[in-house]
């Protein structure tokens, strides 16, 4: 079966593995979903990102991370902004704070996708793909 928004889906993935405590998760692998899980691995989301299988087969390994006695999950909630039927772009001084600075805000830009933090120091705006805090 097609799917027609792999971010969406890699989110709900990620989102599903953490409420139920697994140690890794599986996601189909494309540059944007690289990208994305290496800017969750910069701020601290994830711990680990390995891939697996050969061509269009290859899937990302994510290796979540949890803290506390409990294990609560890093990942709090994971939100899809824009999306294929509505696309959402911010300049500069748009670009959102989650939570008043505490959640990341992973927006695609000219210069690749990076966290909110990292585009305003760049002095770049862009599509805001997700909220994660």
């Amino acid at each position: 079966m097609a799917n027609h928004d792999p971010i969406s889906d890699m989110l709900t993935r990620i989102r599903n593995a953490s409420e139920k405590r697994h140690e890794t998760t599986k996601i189909p692998a494309s540059r944007m979903t690289r990208s994305i899980a290496k800017v969750l691995q910069q701020e601290g989301f994830i711990s680990e990102i390995s891939e697996q299988g050969e061509g269009f087969r290859t899937e990302l390994v994510l290796a979540l991370k949890y803290s506390g006695k409990h294990r609560l999950p890093t990942i709090r909630s994971m939100q899809r902004v824009s999306k294929p039927g509505l696309r959402i772009y911010k300049n500069t001084r748009g670009l959102p704070k989650v939570l008043g600075g505490l959640g990341v805000a992973i927006i695609s830009t000219s210069k690749g996708v990076m966290s909110d933090r990292d585009a305003r120091r760049e002095g770049v705006g862009g599509e805001v793909l997700c909220y994660v805090y």
